[in-house]
């Protein structure tokens, strides 16, 4: 039998109305828009329109199961929908995540710490980790095109965290302060031999050669970024200090060692059932005494696992596929499970949601660009595709960082070389002066 709102004549034009049988799906969406922080108007089939004419975000969907959807809080597949031209949104995209944020039901950090799902998903993060794998996911997110990421990263094309040391920094000055922390933290001297994994499209690699005087080699998988780099290195005449290899880190020949090591932004895809086999190559690659520096994004959940209300698998399905975060007390486990020392951490999480916010909005100032070099790469369709995910992907990202659903974190740490006479004070066991003074001078 079907059922019809309680109280509500159902005359004949009512009949003829399909809309009526939504009646109770719509009265819970009228309350849940009653109470955003963001205006927000609903276009639903067949016409009829939910929310304020003037709302400063407007849907507009093609189905009701769209319209379900939204009711449920799974803003993730609302994403899904949108990259896939099932629903048209428009609005700031500041405001669109606004009234994200408040349509969830619930906090979107996993809390299943069930001993099978952990199982499950440590099984899962084994069989998407092979070198193989890692290099397709690595290419699927950072070859989509070098001209359409110039369009919205800073002149150096830094593609993690800036460090905003002053808030009237610009994206480019911040990206470059960060780099600077990064160098001074490690600090790298004239002739040491410094090791960048994941080394992107060279920006700390190049800076620490060209304002500290390393000898650097930086991996990556992504075949653009090796090609580019190894430009640059030719255009500043760098080539008798720094190489740049295309390579996994796995492969990277113990026979070497390196007097520092940074990571930056590469962690993420090493996965959970790899991690203490990550950190204990770094270890072995490190020498004693020497300090290195782990950047990357790490989990609000205690446990791994993705972000709920399906943000998590929009992630996986169109940026980062094999992507996974983990929790720093697991992070700081695993490093010293592979023989490494923490003896600094810092919390740039704050940091991370302006510095998306600065991505989002310069895609958004240059949309039809853009739309112009991912067509020439991927089609017009597969363009198009490309362009709506990465809408909402910093945009989504930049609100994750600041509700602190996902924080940024660096680790630095040293492999302890036994001696009780070596550092400045005995038993530092390492370059690392157990004071941060060293830092800012």
């Amino acid at each position: 039998m079907r059922h019809r709102p309680t109280g509500v004549p159902l005359t004949p034009e009512r009949r003829r109305d399909q809309n009526w049988r939504m009646e109770p799906l719509l009265q819970k969406i009228e309350t849940q828009l009653a109470a955003l922080p963001v205006s927000l108007a609903i276009g639903l089939p067949g016409g009829k329109r939910v929310g304020p004419a003037d709302a400063a975000v407007r849907l507009e969907f093609n189905d009701w199961s769209g319209v379900a959807t939204l009711a449920a809080g799974q803003i993730g597949r609302i994403a899904e929908d949108y990259v896939e031209k099932r629903l048209r949104i428009e609005g700031r995209m500041r405001d669109v995540m606004a009234a994200g944020a408040g349509l969830l039901p619930g906090s979107p950090v996993p809390s299943d710490t069930s001993w099978w799902t952990q199982m499950m998903r440590r099984a899962k993060s084994i069989a998407h980790h092979t070198p193989l794998k890692d290099a397709e996911q690595i290419r699927f997110h950072y070859d989509v095109s070098d001209d359409f990421y110039a369009l919205w990263l800073d002149p150096r094309r830094v593609y993690s965290c800036a460090y905003f040391r002053e808030p009237g920094c610009s994206l480019a000055q911040a990206q470059e302060a960060k780099l600077d922390h990064i160098c001074r933290k490690l600090m790298l001297k004239p002739g040491e031999r410094f090791l960048d994994i994941g080394a992107g499209w060279g920006g700390l690699l190049l800076w620490a050669a060209e304002h500290y005087g390393v000898q650097g080699t930086g991996i990556t998988l992504s075949q653009n970024q090796h090609a580019y780099v190894n430009r640059m290195i030719g255009e500043k005449g760098l080539q008798h200090r720094v190489q740049m290899l295309l390579q996994d880190y796995r492969e990277l020949d113990e026979g070497q060692s390196f007097e520092k090591i940074a990571s930056v932004g590469m962690f993420e895809h090493v996965g959970q059932a790899n991690m203490a086999a990550y950190f204990g190559k770094i270890c072995r690659l490190l020498a004693p005494g020497g300090l290195v520096m782990n950047h990357g994004i790490t989990a609000g959940a205690l446990e791994p696992g993705q972000l709920g209300a399906g943000m998590g698998e929009f992630i996986a399905k169109y940026i980062f596929p094999g992507g996974e975060l983990l929790h720093t007390s697991l992070v700081l486990r695993e490093m010293a499970v592979g023989g490494l020392e923490m003896v600094d951490a810092e919390n740039l999480r704050p940091h991370y949601a302006r510095t998306l916010w600065a991505w989002s909005e310069g895609l958004e100032g240059r949309l039809e660009e853009a739309r112009a070099v991912l067509e020439r790469t991927h089609g017009a369709e597969g363009g198009g595709r490309v362009l709506r995910a990465y809408r909402l992907y910093l945009a989504g990202s930049a609100m994750c960082f600041e509700h602190g659903w996902i924080a940024l974190h660096q680790f630095l740490a040293t492999r302890p070389d036994g001696k009780m006479s070596t550092g400045t004070l005995r038993g530092a066991q390492s370059t690392y002066p157990f004071n941060r003074e060293y830092i800012y001078r």
